[in-house]
């Protein structure tokens, strides 16, 4: 029986943990610009309640909850990149926390500290911690998930525990979809580990799922919105076993210290159930959710995408936390070096070693190379009020430069947009509509015109050739990053 003094212990433990977690996900937060699909969610909630209900039922309902979520917390606190990224800042924090309370239950305190340090550093947190989605949201859900499920395992609970476990089924899968797919986990977990509760899992599960079906039927109406799959190579090795979780650099060797760690927790099975029912369960949850979905990708459809598997990255730090304290044991062994001292300096390597990620990811440009920020910034700097903007119309909808007129409307206040029909809050869909760049004419423009133009050669793109056509000529170009901003003026 655990006693008073362990759980205290477990409970500093997972607010040391959900600490470095918060901490990692806000510090460079702010730095990164904007990428599509941050875009996608703030142009979604900063619509009026019933713009957006409108829009959900054309675009992105199985969005809908965090949309509603991120239209409140942007009314109060704004739409800056920090403010946009902050809740998943706090859900990386709880993720983390809840990692080390999940390990600690079944694996005790040095694997739950080391379990909730990892899951807080991991690459894939250091994604989402710092992201406009609800990746982090769901994966925190996720854990915290799991961990009432083992509360509820290891005692007869009352039937609002059971009823609590069904809701929180249901909220998962309204903040994100695939988070279905944790049940496939937890059921597989009560029938190996757990059998005589199985129909009271069952009744939850299936109450959870229950009350999930209105989004359910919303995912299968717009099963259609990710067909872009089918042309992305996302399926491959790499991405399959190691990007999902880690960076290219720990890749290899955290997937060693998982396959350290999973061994040996099968060798001790007898003299640890508790930490091999823990392994059974983390590793249940790495590999059941991902394979499910990569059948499915090549029976029915494409919906493979690394950032679809977040929620398995509490499974990746809890076996890579076995994988740390079976070779610190090793070592201990053969060395003169105590368990727990081991323990520590192998830790801090591991940790260490995802620091260059981390900062990496804080980049200026880390998020697909997105430099609308600073494109809007040099508008801000640069133009006169009046001067017409003319924004590349080659890219795909969530790449091109006319979203800073919705993500950064401040800084383009008062620039023309000579090629806008209608504003994307008064569309059914997500984005703005815009006549072809091509259609504009010298009628449209103003004497001093600011084309923002992404990839190669921009000062020989179509639209630079179309305005030459009309009389401009080129006064200054200035190369960001992805964006080049041409200033154009007539004689």
């Amino acid at each position: 029986m655990r006693t008073r003094t362990d759980r205290g212990r477990l409970r500093r433990v997972a607010v040391i943990a959900g600490a470095v977690g918060l901490l990692a996900g806000v510090i460079g937060s702010w730095i990164p610009s904007f990428w599509g699909d941050e875009a996608a969610s703030i142009m979604s909630a900063s619509r009026t309640w019933p713009e957006l209900w409108r829009m959900l039922q054309t675009v992105d309902g199985v969005h809908g909850a965090y949309y509603a979520f991120l239209h409140v917390w942007i009314g109060l606190f704004g739409a800056s990149e920090f403010s946009v990224r902050l809740p998943s800042a706090i859900a990386a924090g709880f993720l983390a926390a809840g990692t080390a309370v999940l390990a600690g239950r079944l694996g005790g305190i040095r694997l739950a500290l080391a379990s909730g340090l990892i899951a807080a550093l991991l690459p894939r947190t250091a994604v989402m911690a710092a992201e406009g989605r609800s990746y982090a949201i769901g994966s925190a859900i996720a854990v915290w998930l799991t961990v009432l499920l083992l509360a509820l395992l290891r005692r007869r609970p009352r039937w609002w525990l059971w009823a609590a476990y069904a809701a929180g089924t249901a909220a998962a899968i309204y903040v994100f979809l695939y988070l279905a797919l944790l049940l496939v986990v937890h059921g597989v977990f009560v029938l190996l580990f757990h059998r005589q509760v199985l129909w009271r899992w069952l009744t939850g599960a299936a109450a959870g799922v229950l009350l999930a079906l209105p989004i359910v039927l919303v995912a299968a109406a717009e099963r259609n919105q990710i067909g872009f799959l089918a042309y992305r190579d996302y399926i491959t090795p790499l991405n399959v076993l190691a990007l999902q979780w880690f960076d290219p650099a720990t890749a290899w060797p955290c997937l060693a210290l998982i396959a350290v760690g999973a061994i040996a927790a099968l060798r001790a099975r007898r003299r640890d159930p508790g930490g091999f029912r823990l392994s059974a369960l983390a590793l249940l949850w790495l590999v059941l959710p991902t394979a499910a979905v990569l059948i499915a990708s090549t029976l029915i459809a494409p919906m493979y995408t690394v950032r679809y598997l977040s929620f398995c990255t509490p499974a990746a730090a809890i076996l890579v936390a076995m994988g740390v304290l079976t070779a610190a044991g090793w070592i201990a062994r053969r060395t003169p070096l105590a368990a727990a001292t081991a323990t520590g300096i192998l830790l801090a390597v591991v940790l260490a070693a995802f620091v260059p990620n981390l900062l990496v990811l804080r980049g200026p440009y880390a998020k697909d190379r997105s430099d609308w920020r600073a494109a809007a910034g040099y508008l801000h700097a640069h133009a006169t009020r009046g001067d017409a903007v003319v924004y590349d119309d080659r890219p795909k909808d969530s790449e091109k430069p006319r979203l800073i007129t919705a993500i950064h409307p401040v800084d383009v206040a008062g620039l023309g947009d000579p090629a806008l029909l209608a504003s994307f809050r008064t569309q059914p869909g997500l984005w703005d509509r815009a006549r072809p760049n091509d259609a504009l004419t010298a009628a449209d423009l103003t004497p001093e015109v600011w084309a923002l133009e992404r990839g190669p050669d921009p000062e020989h793109s179509p639209d630079v050739r179309h305005l030459e056509s009309l009389g401009y000529r080129i006064l200054s170009s200035h190369r960001i990053n992805v964006t080049t901003v041409l200033h154009l003026a007539q004689p």
